[in-house]
């Protein structure tokens, strides 16, 4: 198959209105069943499985069963990163009596804190990028990152001993565009254990049907002691 065809069969994946919501809907990392994913792109069941079935025909998404139903998640953190990317370049196209916006149009509670698939984005998660690459715990380059010495000691401090990380195949730390701050939040396998530290910590709540993420009291706390920030803006959770 040639390069040409094969973009543009990704691109007809994508392109259809349902599949995109889909798509969306999936990028929190979640596994979601094949109804509430026709309720996110509001179509009915029948219609939400033939897209279903072409998205995973076509590698986007991933499906298993759990008994009498089946779940489905986006296939891959490069398939995410994909998406996330696509996001970002779409913010840039506006229709023409939008054009004067500086900034796509997008929730407080989304542009504040949310995931992108595994792991933070938002401004919450490109105030950690910046936190960690400023105490020098990460350094970044435009298509990866690495965890320097000083920063394998900060992280274990922390409670992230990367020696009990085991293999993987996925990069460990790289950057990742954040399509509503325009900046690079943290993605990789790195990305991903922050995130669930924070969460494990609750200083963060997953908001139900949603990618925002709550920063709690705790949260609010915890983030400026350990990382200089104020997390404390539209979708702080109450506790």
């Amino acid at each position: 198959m040639s390069q040409g065809l094969a973009l543009s069969e990704i691109g007809a994946l994508v392109g259809d209105p349902a599949r995109a919501n889909m798509l969306s809907a999936l990028l929190d990392g979640r596994a979601l069943s094949a109804s509430e994913l026709a309720w996110s792109a509001r179509v009915s069941p029948a219609t939400a499985s033939g897209h279903l079935a072409r998205l995973v025909e076509g590698g986007m998404l991933s499906a298993v069963r759990q008994g009498r139903h089946r779940y489905f998640r986006v296939a891959s953190a490069d398939i995410a990163g994909m998406l996330e990317h696509m996001m970002v370049i779409a913010s840039r196209v506006q229709p023409a009596d939008d054009r004067r916006r500086a900034t796509p149009r997008i929730s407080p509670a989304l542009r504040e804190a949310r995931t992108c698939y595994d792991h933070l984005a938002g401004r919450l998660g490109v105030g950690l990028a910046d936190a960690l690459v400023a105490r020098e715990v990460v350094a970044l380059a435009e298509e990866a990152g690495e965890v320097t010495e000083s920063g394998r000691a900060w992280l274990a401090d922390f409670g992230l001993p990367l020696d009990r990380v085991g293999r993987t195949r996925r990069l460990f730390c790289r950057p990742c565009l954040d399509w509503s701050e325009r900046r690079p939040h943290l993605a990789g396998v790195l990305g991903a254990l922050l995130c669930q530290r924070c969460e494990a910590l609750g200083w963060i709540r997953r908001e139900h049907d949603s990618r925002a993420v709550a920063v709690t009291a705790a949260g609010r706390r915890g983030f400026a002691e350990q990382f200089g920030l104020d997390a404390g803006a539209a979708n702080a959770a109450g506790r």
